[in-house]
């Protein structure tokens, strides 16, 4: 979970994974013509969230194109569902304390 919280806390991670979901797959030039930054850039983000699990990536021919794997954005956000959920529990309890009469 840490490298895919990692991962998605760049903005520009965040941007071409966004540009990736919207394309269905695509290479880093056509992102690097999208967005702005280099190629260079492109391949380092890239890499990164491939190590997340976040992307895939496959060569056709001379190019390598690269998909979102929806499975891990999804683990991610059931993670963040439970913590929030947690939170909201914990959050309730102190309320209920507080808002007890002769709790002071």
């Amino acid at each position: 979970m840490s490298e895919v919280l990692s991962a998605l806390a760049d903005p520009m991670r965040r941007r071409i994974l966004d540009a990736l979901a919207d394309h269905g797959s695509a290479t880093a030039t056509v992102l690097a013509a999208e967005l702005p930054v280099s190629r260079q850039a492109i391949v380092k983000h890239l890499g990164i969230l491939d190590r997340a699990g976040l992307v895939g990536a496959r060569r056709a021919g001379r190019e390598t194109r690269f998909t979102v794997r929806p499975d891990r954005l999804t683990t991610a956000a059931r993670w963040m569902t439970r913590v929030a959920s947690d939170w909201d529990s914990r959050l309730d309890a102190i309320k209920r304390l507080a808002e007890t009469p002769g709790t002071d």
